[in-house]
């Protein structure tokens, strides 16, 4: 990694006290990334004194100030001392005496508790910098246990800097299995849990965060019906891969690369297999009927991490249907108008989009696969847009009932779709 000095940034001052920039903005410039906001930190200030130099303030817990011409966050040096269970249980201590490197100690990363003054030098107390070159993620204290939401965190991390090749320390692994052993996880509420797994599945690896939340337990705390993919095998001839948990990751890393940014197609990829999770082993490796029995397991993880409507919709979806969507080629014409209605995809064509995406992730997320076309989801694109061109109107006749109008609908439309696969 060049270690020249980071090329000079607007750097709006907070008067006469010591400013300086901090965190992921710091971070993703040493790693040669665009950085995304800025955050600083403010040694040596006061509450009014931020008021008196026109800062907002907009933090509830501890004081954040926003510049009043930037808007970007300033912040003052604070402590945090653990009080209670959970990632809320902490007294935030921040006064004029503390100082950056106690400010820096309390963060969750080595790589992220980097900061840069204004003329660009680096502080750097936990060893970030080499850390980045080593290209790991290692906590910066024995205060990490503190907080349980960093667990989650890490395996965001990991799933975003995969691609660089980050791996977790080892030591810090150990602190994070320390921390699911002792329960901690059970105090997050599903809110916080919701936004990293929805910030991970927009991550280019989701994988790596599937992986080292396997590891560490917490995968098997928040999300047992994932993690009892891992180990269970499936046909060979179908899956390169075998296991269940490995294919899973296959298909998470292909949503990501096929849908980049949504969190809607990859939630729909994350949940589509966990029907086979419960195959009865004598049954190994098939899993008949795991398109069905996945249904509960999916309504149950849409329950207890409060997921989005959408979100929620798509993966039960996706989870029922996603075989005859792979089987799209074999269906008669009706069969495909049926599926096409349970989906609602003639009110909803962008839904269809959205479930082929999760289906073709599954399919290709496959061992040796990973460049396969799929004719099947084109078929389905397809028959939408021949059943979709019907003109309804001019199939209703004078005295014709809701019932009747609805058949003759469809029975058009199933002719459309007929015509479609003859040509």
């Amino acid at each position: 990694m060049p270690a020249q000095r980071l090329p000079p940034l607007p750097f709006p001052a907070a008067g006469r006290y010591a400013t300086f920039r901090v965190g992921g903005a710091v971070r993703d410039r040493l790693l040669g990334r665009e950085p995304g906001d800025h955050d600083f930190v403010v040694v040596g200030a006061t509450p009014e004194a931020m008021l008196a130099l026109g800062f907002r303030p907009v933090g509830r817990d501890f004081p954040v100030f926003l510049h009043p011409q930037t808007q970007c966050e300033y912040a003052l040096a604070r402590t945090e001392r653990k009080s209670g269970h959970g990632y809320r249980g902490f007294v935030v201590h921040a006064d004029p005496s503390v100082t950056l490197e106690d400010d820096l100690r309390r963060r969750d990363l080595t790589i992220n508790a980097i900061a840069e003054d204004a003329r660009g030098n680096l502080v750097d107390p936990f060893g970030g910098r080499a850390d980045l070159e080593a290209r790991l993620l290692r906590h910066v204290s024995p205060a990490f246990v503190e907080d349980p939401l960093r667990v989650l965190r890490v395996a965001r991390f990991a799933a975003r800097f995969a691609g660089l090749g980050f791996r977790v320390a080892p030591d810090t692994l150990a602190l994070m299995r320390q921390m699911v052993a002792a329960g901690e996880l059970r105090h997050l509420v599903p809110e916080r849990v919701w936004a990293e797994l929805e910030r991970a599945l927009r991550e280019p690896a989701p994988s790596a965060f599937l992986r080292v939340l396997h590891e560490c337990g917490a995968l098997a705390e928040w999300l047992p019906e994932l993690d009892r993919l891992y180990g269970v095998p499936q046909p060979p001839q179908y899956h390169p891969e075998v296991d269940c948990g490995r294919h899973q990751e296959l298909v998470s890393d292909m949503a990501a690369r096929l849908a980049p940014g949504d969190s809607v197609v990859g939630y729909a990829a994350l949940l589509h297999d966990l029907g086979k999770g419960v195959t009865d082993p004598a049954r190994w490796p098939r899993h008949i009927g795991h398109e069905r029995t996945g249904v509960p397991l999916v309504e149950a993880v849409n329950r207890r991490l409060k997921a989005p409507r959408e979100h929620a919709d798509l993966a039960l979806l996706t989870c029922r249907w996603h075989l005859h969507a792979a089987r799209a080629l074999e269906l008669r014409p009706d069969t495909l108008v049926d599926l096409l209605e349970r989906l609602d995809a003639f009110r909803r064509p962008d839904r269809l989009r959205r479930f082929l995406l999760a289906c073709e992730a599954d399919h290709r997320g496959r061992s040796g696969h990973e460049a396969d076309a799929f004719p099947a989801g084109r078929r389905l694109a397809a028959a939408l847009e021949a059943a979709r061109a019907v003109d309804v109107r001019a199939l209703i006749r004078p005295g014709m009932d809701g019932p009747a109008i609805a058949a003759r609908v469809r029975q058009a439309r199933v002719a459309a779709v007929a015509a479609l696969a003859r040509t």
